[in-house]
């Protein structure tokens, strides 16, 4: 979930290191409650659309690797190469058929080869230069590969009814924006994206886990929240009261509320001379 550049915040912050900096304890664990969260929906979709015995696939910003792993052990490819700026988490635990490379995806020309699956997960959005980025990974594809990006969209409005998690999420986005440049706006024009960088039959989805006490997307945003909490303050929109009264209601009974979103979109890599 990483793997990202500097951002366009004010302060020109990244990912890593202003906040959520991987050698903070519990970081790899924050990690993993996300893909708790969203790594069976994510595994569903790349199944269906083909992904399987036979491919090379490569997994931008891997954090925990556990995507490529599933794709090895479950999905059966051929290889994975996980790419990240921080690669300590995938380097704990090595399997066969998964390479890892310690680099900056918003570096051109970083990533050698061309691949049949291009993933990226909670990535762009935490970067600038979105559409140059979305050309630079659907020109990784091979043809007749597809390139699948996923990010958060934020499901909370001027007329969603006020409760501590939706001040929360508020100062969170706002918090992370000013801080790393994160950009969550633009994540609903990922299909006309796809289709300006000359990819066909693109498709797109929406998955919204369930707020449940203690449900692994509940604990994601908490400890999300603990460790952007500085940037939260510093926006002005909530203090350490408010911070800790969302989190005791993310696990409460009383939480009625909707987590944000992960949109999935998708496009295919032309055959050569079918253009």
């Amino acid at each position: 979930m990483s793997g990202s550049g500097r951002g366009n915040a004010p302060g020109g912050g990244r990912y890593g290191e202003a906040v959520f900096r991987p050698e903070q304890a519990g970081e790899g664990e924050r990690i993993d409650f996300g893909a708790l969260a969203y790594d069976d929906i994510t595994m569903a979709r790349l199944r269906a659309l083909g992904v399987g015995p036979g491919w090379h696939c490569l997994d931008v910003g891997a954090g925990t690797g556990t995507v490529s792993r599933r794709l090895l052990d479950e999905a059966g490819v051929a290889s994975v190469l996980a790419v990240d700026r921080d690669v300590r988490f995938l380097s704990a635990q090595p399997l066969p058929g998964l390479d890892v490379m310690e680099a900056d995806i918003s570096a051109p020309d970083v990533v050698p080869g061309r691949f049949r699956l291009v993933h990226a997960r909670f990535v762009l959005m935490h970067l600038p230069e979105r559409n140059r980025l979305i050309t630079q990974l659907s020109e990784l594809v091979a043809p007749g590969g597809v390139l699948v990006l996923s990010d958060a969209i934020d499901l909370t409005s001027e007329g969603t009814p006020g409760t501590p998690y939706s001040d929360a999420m508020r100062a969170m986005w706002q918090g992370l924006q000013d801080t790393i440049g994160t950009d969550v706006s633009w994540v609903p024009s990922y299909p006309q994206l796809l289709r300006g960088a000359g990819l066909m039959s693109v498709a797109a989805e929406i998955h919204v886990p369930p707020l449940l006490p203690g449900s692994p997307i509940s604990r994601f945003w908490a400890d999300t929240w603990e460790r952007s909490r500085a940037a939260m303050l510093a926006t002005g929109l909530v203090d350490d009261t408010a911070v800790d009264a969302a989190i005791r209601y993310l696990d409460s009974d009383a939480c009625a509320a909707l987590s944000a979103g992960m949109l999935t979109a998708w496009g295919w890599k032309p055959e050569e001379g079918t253009r």
